[in-house]
């Protein structure tokens, strides 16, 4: 049961006007979308961040960026989050079935990761959530792979991920319809 029910059709036109441009048009918005809702200002003042993180201005790739989403969506155990982009963008992406599993409980020494950029992505996503922070061992190996914007972009990130799991787990908000569970991989 959410603990703060996302709002409903048919919504007011200020309601309608921020919702409008989080979804791709004619795609009704995401529970968590209509649950932010319920706070316009809020909702309002993400749009631009949001937008960026999930824009082509983004350095990071769409894989690199679902990769980053997705371990630390699994990280944070928001099954909500990580359910959503799994069923959007990891068939995209290119991410197989071991991989999605993998990104949910394995790691970057797993054998369907034979990318060292995909691993670095998950090793990354693990000591930002595990430490807040990035050893000097992991930086330099990122450094070699990674341009300063792209390092840049993965922290925010996966930060910005961390505080969508936040809400998403915080609020209770329910899986969207059709998504995949944890268990599912």
């Amino acid at each position: 049961m959410p603990r703060i029910a996302p709002l409903e059709p048919p919504y007011e036109a200020d309601v309608e006007q921020a919702l409008a441009p989080m979804m791709p048009p004619g795609v009704p918005p995401i529970l968590l979308f209509r649950t932010f809702a319920n706070n316009l200002p809020m909702t309002t003042a993400m749009q631009t961040w949001g937008s960026y993180e999930l824009s082509r201005n983004l350095s990071l790739s769409m894989r690199d960026r679902e990769i980053l989403i997705d371990r630390t969506c699994a990280r944070c155990r928001c099954e909500y989050e990580w359910g959503v982009h799994v069923t959007f963008f990891a068939d995209r992406v290119g991410l197989t079935q071991e991989q999605n599993a993998s990104l949910v409980r394995g790691g970057p020494a797993d054998p369907c990761w034979d990318c060292n950029r995909d691993r670095l992505l998950i090793q990354a996503a693990d000591e930002l959530h595990e430490t807040s922070t990035l050893s000097d061992a992991l930086w330099g190996e990122l450094s070699k792979e990674f341009a300063e914007a792209e390092l840049l972009d993965l922290m925010l990130l996966c930060g910005w991920y961390h505080a969508i799991s936040y809400v998403g787990n915080a609020a209770k908000v329910d899986r969207e319809a059709g998504s995949p569970r944890f268990t599912d991989y």
